[in-house]
Parts: C-alpha cells; sequence; structure tokens
C-alpha cells in the first residue's frame, strides 16, 4: 500500500503539511449555484405565496482565508410548543452530494406537508468549502462531523452547533444526510492515516443504503421503518462476509450502530430522541444521482411518518 504523498509515515502533520494539503485543493463546483441559488429561489417562491410555510435565514459565515460563505437555514413557520421539533441537517461532509441535494430537495417538495406536524429546521449545507472543493475536510483540515462538542475546532460544527441552541428548542428528531464513497478508500481515509500517522486501514465499501444509529439510544423500530420505505426507492446494502458494515457490525438490516456523542458526529449535536444518520451508496452501477436524492428525502419522510403514526 503505497505512503499518501503527504507527511512522513508514523508521524502527525503539522502546519507545513496541513499548508502542503491545502495547496492541493481546488474548487470543482459552486456553491453559490447549485447550492445558494436553491435556496434563495425557494425563499423567493415563498414570498409570493400567501400561505408560505417556509422561510429562509442566514445563521452565520464561515470566515477563512480562502473565502467566506454564508451558512442558511430553512425554517418552518409557526413553530409552536405543541409540535414536536425536526433537524435535518446535510452537507457535513462537503463532498457528500446527495445530502446536500437531498436535504433542499425535501424543503422544496415535502417540507411544507409536514410544517402542521412539525416544527422543522434544515440546514442543507453546514461545509460549503467542502461541497465547492469535493472534501471530507474543511481547510484546516479538519473533519467537521468529528468536532460537535464544546469549544469545537471547526467552525462548520461550532456554528451549527450555537445556532441550534440560540433556539431554545427540544429537538425530538434530528436525520443527518451522507454518504459512503468509493473516494473513503481511495483518498480519505489514506489522508486521514497520514494526518494522524497512523496506519492506513481500509474498510469494504458496501453498495447500498445504510443507516447509522447511535449505540447509546439506537431506536431500531425508528431505523427499521426508515430502512424499509427508503427500500421502495433504492437497494440497501448487505453486509460483508464478517457481518459488518464499514467495519461495525451489523445490528439489523441495512443498520449499524456508532456512539454519536463520543465520536463527536452531527447526528448527536440536538440530542434528539430518534435520531439518525444516513449513508447513500452514489457510486453503485444501479444508482444515479437523482435516486440518490430520492433516497434522502424518502429516508426524512419515513422517519417523520414513523412519529406520527406513534402520537
Amino acid at each position: 500500500m503505497s505512503q499518501y504523498p503527504i507527511g512522513k509515515l508514523g508521524q502527525k502533520w503539522g502546519e507545513e503539511e496541513r499548508a502542503l494539503w491545502l495547496a492541493k485543493q481546488s474548487v470543482k463546483r459552486s456553491y453559490q449555484d447549485e447550492v445558494e441559488a436553491k435556496i434563495n429561489k425557494l425563499a423567493s417562491d415563498l414570498t409570493v405565496e400567501s400561505n408560505a410555510e417556509i422561510h429562509v435565514e442566514s445563521y452565520g459565515t464561515l470566515a477563512y482565508h480562502t473565502g467566506d460563505y454564508k451558512l442558511w437555514a430553512i425554517k418552518s413557520a409557526n413553530w409552536s410548543n405543541e409540535k414536536k421539533t425536526v433537524l435535518v441537517t446535510g452537507g457535513v461532509h462537503g463532498y457528500e452530494t446527495s445530502g446536500v441535494q437531498g436535504a433542499i430537495r425535501f424543503a422544496e417538495t415535502k417540507m411544507a406537508d409536514y410544517a402542521g406536524h412539525f416544527n422543522i429546521l434544515v440546514l442543507p449545507c453546514l461545509s460549503p468549502w467542502g461541497y465547492e472543493t469535493i472534501n471530507r475536510w474543511n481547510p484546516e483540515a479538519i473533519d467537521p462531523n468529528r468536532s460537535f462538542y464544546e469549544e469545537s475546532p471547526a467552525q462548520e460544527s461550532a456554528l451549527a452547533m450555537a445556532y441550534v441552541a440560540s433556539l431554545g428548542v427540544k429537538f425530538d428528531i434530528h436525520i443527518d444526510l451522507h454518504e459512503t464513497t468509493d473516494t473513503d478508500n481511495s483518498e480519505f481515509r489514506p489522508a486521514l492515516a497520514a494526518r494522524e500517522g497512523t496506519t492506513q486501514t481500509n474498510w469494504n465499501i458496501p453498495d447500498g443504503f445504510y443507516l447509522v444509529g447511535d449505540s447509546e439510544n439506537p431506536q431500531p423500530a425508528f431505523q427499521q421503518a426508515i430502512i424499509a420505505a427508503v427500500a421502495q426507492v433504492t437497494h440497501i446494502a448487505p453486509a460483508d462476509e464478517n457481518g459488518e458494515i464499514i467495519g461495525a457490525p451489523l445490528e439489523q438490516h441495512g443498520v449499524i450502530n456508532y456512539a454519536y456523542k463520543k465520536l463527536g458526529l452531527c447526528a448527536g449535536l440536538a440530542n434528539a430522541n430518534f435520531a439518525t444518520t444516513t449513508e447513500v451508496y452514489p457510486d453503485s452501477p444501479k444508482v444515479d444521482d437523482e435516486n440518490c436524492i430520492l433516497a434522502q428525502v424518502a429516508a426524512i419522510t419515513s422517519g417523520l411518518d414513523y412519529v406520527i403514526e406513534r402520537a
């Protein structure tokens, strides 16, 4: 297995290595054109409707020497203490495209249908620089999805946590939208091993959709309901020959569990009773971009349907 081209074997990166890594990154697509334009159009379309159920606001700006990025929240109107509250997050890892586009598609097509049942908050793209450069990390070579803890080193995580906390509400449901890609093994895990001065270990990339529940609060029936609904849209990932998905034991069909809080994962930020992390596999020959987006939307709506049905 070849050594990652930055850093020395067995040594953690310092400022020099991080700078070398950053210098190799480049903008490959536009956050403004592919994300902000859709959010702004959503806001514009709704302002002309007399019964608008959604509004858009900025919750902060990422300030890097590589450039600034405004962050956006999409909220249902008429929040009420009588309703349960939902958080949907996308683009914590900016390269995971369907997470961003799935969050926006939900807001465009389904969010108003559920606003009578829930207070809904959608943060569609937490990592705009990662979106533009197709990266897991931010410009400082920090993974936002391992940084949801007090005094976070990642602006993306810190701003999202501060905004969610500022609302002063209890979140009942949190659905965090992600992808697992072939580049996890070809680029991001080798880079992680180099950054940390450890040995690279790969996992089998599962062909299909799966969920990551919280090992401290797994809510298996909630996860099962989402898997059943998404299976009508796209295929569910099987376990590998070890009975695992990405190195974690299978808990049930299409579901593994991680320790959200211990790992600093986004899905733990709202302390929601019902929480899950979706994982779409966009590199499968069985899917296309649209199928991946629809799978994310189905995961959100089926999770909300499950809670409605239990009420």
